[in-house]
């Protein structure tokens, strides 16, 4: 049995991370959860998401897996994890541990969240812009007038070896005309040229229109869970959120086992208008 002076030290050390901590059962449990994505929806969890989306209608709710711990699920909301139980009444936000393990659960099913699965982005509403022998494929989610994006394109100018594609991806809430920008520049008759010149010049593309990817673009982020600008995704479904340093992404991409000529589908969009 635990002393009660074991309990004190263990709930402030819960305390100190401000997080949610739990003894967990045996590491067949802890190995089901971490494979949850696989498991087959049961008529229980399909109940359980029904009543989420009764009950709180203006929520989104993503996947629902059970956890180590019983009658505990795992939800996912937006771009973060919660867990509730059956009832749908109580939530708990923070982290999930299995102390004797000592893994931190929820980290891990973050981890594996944040993967986005390359094969499936549609290249051809990107920039592509091929370096080299372009054997590396990074697509990266940026704004015409995020400087943070800009910064980044500075750090990545002497990146060889790779395939960028660049989703044109306007946040309208932060820079009201990024989206006319974005247009501007995917419009333009060499539209890799129009980016590089405005984000690193500042020029910018005469305003003109055509058909565009740009709304969609912005859909495709927000199923993907991408909510800010840069945000870097290596062939192998790695995300890399912000202005990384030439160094980091160098070192970041050189981890990525897939290659630029496994993920391209044959007809990207080029520098090119057509």
């Amino acid at each position: 049995m635990m002393k009660m002076t074991d309990t004190r030290r263990v709930l402030r050390a819960f305390a100190a991370k401000a997080t949610l901590a739990a003894v967990l059962g045996t590491s067949l449990a802890v190995a089901a959860f971490a494979q949850g994505d696989a498991a087959q929806a049961t008529p229980e969890l399909s109940r359980l998401s029904a009543r989420l989306q009764a009950l709180y209608p203006s929520t989104r709710f993503g996947d629902i897996h059970p956890t180590p711990w019983p009658g505990v699920f795992e939800v996912v909301m937006g771009a973060n994890l919660a867990y509730v139980d059956v009832s749908g009444q109580f939530f708990l936000f923070g982290h999930l541990y299995d102390m004797k393990a000592q893994r931190d659960l929820t980290a891990e099913r973050n981890d594996t969240l944040a993967h986005i699965d390359f094969s499936t982005l549609p290249l051809t509403d990107a920039i592509k812009d091929v370096r080299g022998r372009g054997s590396r494929a990074l697509a990266i989610f940026s704004d015409p007038d995020c400087p943070h994006c800009r910064r980044l394109e500075a750090e990545l100018k002497d990146l060889s070896d790779v395939t960028i594609y660049t989703f044109l991806m306007p946040i309208a809430s932060l820079h009201p005309e990024a989206r006319a920008n974005a247009i501007a520049v995917w419009c333009a008759t060499d539209r890799l040229n129009a980016w590089h010149a405005l984000m690193t010049r500042d020029q910018l593309p005469p305003h003109v229109d055509c058909a565009h990817p740009v709304d969609r673009n912005i859909a495709l982020a927000e199923r993907l869970g991408v909510t800010g600008t840069p945000t870097l995704v290596a062939a192998d479904g790695r995300v890399l959120p912000g202005a990384a340093s030439a160094e980091h992404v160098q070192a970041w991409l050189s981890h990525s086992t897939v290659s630029a000529e496994s993920t391209a589908p044959g007809n990207q969009a080029t520098g090119k208008a057509p």
